[in-house]
């Protein structure tokens, strides 16, 4: 079968909590880590179809005609019909939910199954493995029900694998009407063959587990459809063993054609805090909220001196980055990395975001301990120590440390919450409150002195002339109005200068910001959701529904999100990407309120007491 390289935004995803699979039109899957997102590939044609290995599908008279996901969850479908043959393909990392718990069980298989729904053909399904991104060349063996890869997975199904001439074990079956075959990789422990009926079940078990958690997302407003796959990418994204959200499960995948922007994003960044807690909550997730901020929790608690604004999922720092010379890249984009060393750089924001999500998660549950708002009083303290040095800031420049202005008013965000959270939880005598309102007033007067200029817009770094998506958040964390001049003219500055197309946003100009890469990249996704929050709280609604159904069409047959996106509509960078779904939730529940706040944060002032999570205790705080 010719290999072919496909398109970023093209691919499906799948997930079972630990680790993530994806899957293109014509049925290859080309991207599958193992034992979890960030550990060594076991497929990773995606970066190299040649090298890279994969697991191909053909059916023989057919092609694929369509696909979808069952129902809301994270199983596949692919319909492929010719003249006398129709066969739905249904691929899935199995999950189930043991009886009685909130947590989601992975079983470590990975499962397609093929059906002829009429007609009869002749189904070939190759599995073309290279372990370890292809620096292992595959080693199979025959094994009890199937063939066990020298690395640990085992390949099984109905009918069972061989091993063809050149090594790569493959599946070949003859189907009629009302048959099914069933093709299984154990990839973790490398001992579960799948026999016939089980294949059934494991589908009917994955299906039950996503139906049963989609069920409890509570949002029926603007977008629902869009929010509600968002949320099942988000709960795929998030590693049940720690309550980490991954920002995507690649990495490398490039964020211009044949550039050299090519990250690995298989770790949590701290960025993503707050609009997590906030996303979780609004859609009915509690579980999750909670189990993220007790990441965070745990991860600021470390005696480190700063908050490192990246960590792996197990709550170590991600490996050393290093180049993978051997991989071609996606569409020739080079270098291929894994690890990042985003982890050593100092990024301001982090503290901001970390209150951010810790205020809105006690506002909405009453759920923080004495000892969680202990924690975070050491937080708000390095913030205070720190705010005032140069960072790399958000986009994490590699070139030289600045004051950016979006640093400096997360920076007044993370006092801002704490003073909010002193109040509200009754510490006011625990903590320096007259102190922290300073420092506060002393933040927000320094951005509003060298943060703005003459012409009254928000500049990117103080002293700079040019602008910055990030600075489109400054009415969203309330730093001022929606209606502000300074906010209507840095819109205005932000749309034409980075804007394209009139629903397109890039985060800056390379050539002005000098990041330490300075090749071009496409519109960021995240700042084109954030434009479209931002003209809401400005009064202009019907332009920011109209950038909202735009940026949602644009996502695909599956309504997955990438991290950016040319011009032309071509997804960009590493995908499905968790900021860019989290914005969109955000954009589509401010259009819902279509008014002057941020509903997102309103909606966790709102909460009454006890409305969800555990309630507000009214007896004192554990300890």
């Amino acid at each position: 079968m010719e290999q072919k390289e496909t398109a970023v935004g093209d691919h499906g995803f799948l997930s079972d909590c630990h680790t993530a699979a994806l899957v293109t039109p014509d049925g290859t899957i080309n991207w599958l880590c193992a034992p979890r997102f960030d550990g060594p590939a076991f497929l990773s044609g995606i970066l190299d179809p040649e090298r890279g290995g994969e697991w191909t599908l053909e059916v023989q008279g057919a092609r694929p005609v369509s696909r979808s996901y069952a129902d809301d969850s994270l199983v596949l479908e692919t319909l492929w019909r010719g003249e006398d043959v129709e066969v739905v393909v249904r691929d899935l990392l199995a999950v189930r939910r043991p009886e009685g718990e909130a947590v989601l069980s992975r079983e470590g298989l990975l499962v397609r199954l093929v059906e002829c729904r009429s007609g009869s053909t002749s189904v070939r399904s190759r599995l073309s493995a290279r372990p370890d991104f292809a620096r292992e060349r595959p080693a199979w063996r025959e094994a009890d029900g199937g063939l066990r890869e020298a690395s640990g997975p085992l390949l099984s199904g109905v009918p069972s694998p061989r091993i063809a001439e050149d090594g790569d074990p493959e599946f070949r079956v003859e189907l009629s009407e009302g048959e099914t075959a069933v093709f299984a990789l154990d990839y973790l422990r490398g001992e579960r063959g799948v026999g016939p009926g089980q294949g059934q079940a494991l589908l009917r078990e994955t299906l039950e587990t996503w139906r049963a958690w989609s069920a409890r997302t509570g949002y029926e407003g603007v977008g629902a459809a869009h929010v509600r796959r968002s949320a099942l990418v988000l709960r795929g994204l998030l590693f049940e063993e720690s309550g980490a959200l991954i920002a995507a499960p690649t990495t490398s995948l490039p964020e211009w054609p044949g550039g050299t922007r090519n990250w690995d994003y298989r770790y949590l960044w701290h960025r993503d805090a707050a609009l997590v807690v906030l996303a979780f909550l609004r859609l009915g997730h509690a579980e999750e909220a909670g189990r993220y901020l007790r990441f965070l929790l745990r991860a600021c608690g470390r005696p480190t001196g700063w908050i490192p604004p990246a960590e792996a999922v197990d709550e170590a720092p991600p490996p050393k980055e290093t180049t993978l010379d051997h991989l071609a890249g996606h569409g020739g984009a080079r270098p291929v990395r894994i690890g990042n060393a985003a982890y050593s750089q100092h990024q301001l924001d982090v503290y901001g975001h970390i209150l951010d999500a810790a205020l809105s998660y006690e506002e909405a549950t009453g759920s923080l301990t004495r000892s969680d708002l202990q924690q975070l009083d050491s937080v708000v303290e390095a913030a205070r120590a720190l705010w005032r040095e140069p960072d790399e800031g958000v986009w994490e420049v590699r070139s030289s440390p600045r004051h950016w202005t979006n640093s400096k008013v997360y920076a007044w965000v993370c006092l801002d919450r704490a003073i909010q959270l002193a109040e509200s939880t009754g510490r006011q005598g625990e903590v320096p409150l007259d102190e922290w309102r300073e420092e506060a007033r002393a933040i927000r007067e320094q951005v509003l002195e060298r943060g703005v200029d003459a012409t009254g817009a928000f500049v990117q770094s103080y002293g700079s002339t040019n602008t910055d998506g990030s600075l489109l958040r400054v009415p969203l964390l309330g730093f001022l109005e929606g209606t502000d001049p300074r906010v209507l003219r840095t819109l205005e500055r932000v749309e034409a200068e980075l804007g394209d197309d009139g629903w397109l946003v890039r985060r800056y100009d390379p050539k002005e910001t000098d990041d330490g890469i300075g090749t071009p990249e496409g519109a960021f996704l995240l700042c084109s959701f954030d434009m479209v929050s931002a003209l809401v709280l400005a009064g202009r609604s019907t332009e920011a529904r109209n950038r909202f159904e735009r940026l949602c069409a644009s996502s695909g047959d599956l309504g997955l999100q990438a991290e950016e996106m040319a011009a032309d509509g071509t997804p960009l960078g590493n995908f499905p990407q968790a900021f860019t779904h989290l914005a969109l939730i955000e954009a589509a529940v401010n259009l819902d309120g279509a008014g002057d706040r941020e509903e997102l944060h309103a909606w966790a002032r709102d909460r009454s007491t006890g409305d969800i999570g555990t309630g507000r205790r009214k007896d004192g705080r554990d300890e």
